[in-house]
C-alpha cells in the first residue's frame, strides 16, 4: 500500500509531483465521475481520448461510475480526495479543484489559441428556423443578439468567462443602426436560452450584458444539454413547455442536427476540456491513454498510475 504523507515528493511517469500534505492512500480506489450521453463536454472528453465507444454508451466504462452535470463533479471532486472528472474550461474552478496538463499540457486559455492543449472543442449555437417564433419581435431580437455575439463587446465577456472567443472587429455601437428592434421597450418580450450548461455562464453574461441594450428583454435560462440546444430550437421539442429562441451546443452539431439552413447555426467560440481532481492528489499530468485506462475500468486505483 502506498501512501502519501507529509514532505513526501514522488515521481509519477516522467512527471514531477509536489510535496503532499496530506495522508493521501495511492491504493485507494478512484472515484469516476462523468456527464452523461447528452453532453457536449462528453463527446469532446471522450474523443479525445480516444475513448469513442463512450462518447454515446455507459456500458463500456468503469463500473461504479457516477453521471453528474458540471456543478456536481466540481462539487463532487471538490470533496473526495480520490475523484476524477471533467468540466469545460469555462466553468472549470482551480480554487477548489486541481486541473491536470493533458499529455504535459497545461489547460489554458493560451494553450487553446496556440492549438498545443489537445483537449479543445468548438462552442455553438443554433437559433430557430425564419419565421418559426413565437413573435416576429423575438425573431428580431434573436437576430440582434446573435450579431451582438460577434462583436468586439461580447468577446471580451467570453474571455472573461474562460472561453476564447472568434475574431472580432466591430463593436456594437458600428452595427447596432442595423437592428431597429433594439430601439423599442422590450420588456414584456422573453427570449429563451438553453442547450450546454458548459456555455450557460457565458450565454448567461452575454444576455444580462445585451438586454438593456435592445430594449431590457427578458432572458429566461434552462441548459440542459448539447442535445438540447438543437432538440428544443430546430427538433422534436421545439414547441410547447420546452420551446426555446437560441440553443448552444459543446460540441460539433451532428448530421441530424443539420436538417435546417447553414445560416441558423454557427461557432461562438473555442473551449477546452478540464480534467480535474481533488486538490490532495500529488498527479499533474495524465495522458490520453492513461485516461481511457481510468474510465473503461483497465485502471482502478491511483498507485496504477504512480507504478
Amino acid at each position: 500500500m502506498k501512501k502519501i504523507i507529509v514532505g513526501l515528493c514522488m515521481v509519477l511517469g516522467l512527471t514531477l509531483v509536489g510535496c503532499s500534505q496530506t495522508d493521501w492512500d495511492a491504493a485507494s480506489t478512484i472515484s469516476v465521475f462523468t456527464r452523461d450521453t447528452s453532453s457536449g463536454t462528453r463527446s469532446g472528453f471522450m474523443s479525445g481520448i480516444g475513448f469513442d465507444a463512450a462518447e454515446s454508451s455507459d456500458d463500456v466504462l468503469v463500473d461504479g461510475f457516477v453521471i453528474k452535470d458540471n456543478t456536481g463533479i466540481l462539487s463532487s471532486v471538490e470533496t473526495d480526495e480520490y475523484g476524477i472528472g471533467y468540466v469545460s474550461l469555462a466553468s472549470y474552478q482551480p480554487e477548489k479543484v486541481k486541473g491536470v496538463a493533458f499529455e504535459g499540457v497545461e489547460p489554458t486559455i493560451d494553450n487553446v489559441v496556440n492549438d498545443s492543449y489537445g483537449l479543445k472543442r468548438p462552442f455553438n449555437f443554433i437559433t430557430r428556423l425564419d419565421g418559426d417564433y413565437l413573435s416576429e419581435r423575438e425573431e428580431q431580437i434573436v437576430e440582434a443578439f446573435v450579431a451582438y455575439m460577434f462583436t468586439i463587446d461580447a468577446a471580451d465577456i467570453i474571455t472573461e468567462e474562460g472561453a476564447v472567443p472568434l475574431e472580432s472587429t466591430q463593436s456594437w455601437d458600428d452595427i447596432k443602426a442595423d437592428y431597429d428592434v433594439c430601439q423599442l421597450d422590450n420588456s414584456e418580450i422573453t427570449i429563451s436560452f438553453g442547450g450546454s450548461d458548459s456555455l450557460e455562464s457565458i450565454a448567461m453574461a452575454l444576455s444580462t450584458a445585451f438586454s438593456p441594450k435592445c430594449g431590457n428583454f427578458i432572458a429566461e435560462h434552462n441548459h440542459t444539454g448539447s442535445s438540447d440546444g438543437y432538440k428544443r430550437t430546430q427538433g422534436e421539442e421545439k414547441d410547447g413547455d420546452n420551446y426555446k429562441s437560441i440553443g448552444f451546443a459543446s460540441r460539433p452539431f451532428k448530421e441530424s442536427e443539420q436538417s435546417g439552413p447553414g445560416s441558423t447555426r454557427a461557432q461562438l467560440a473555442w473551449d477546452a476540456i478540464v480534467v480535474i481532481i481533488n486538490k490532495t492528489n500529488i498527479v499533474d499530468s495524465l495522458t490520453a491513454d492513461q485516461l481511457k485506462k481510468i474510465y473503461d475500468g483497465s485502471f482502478t486505483s491511483w498507485e496504477q498510475l504512480i507504478d
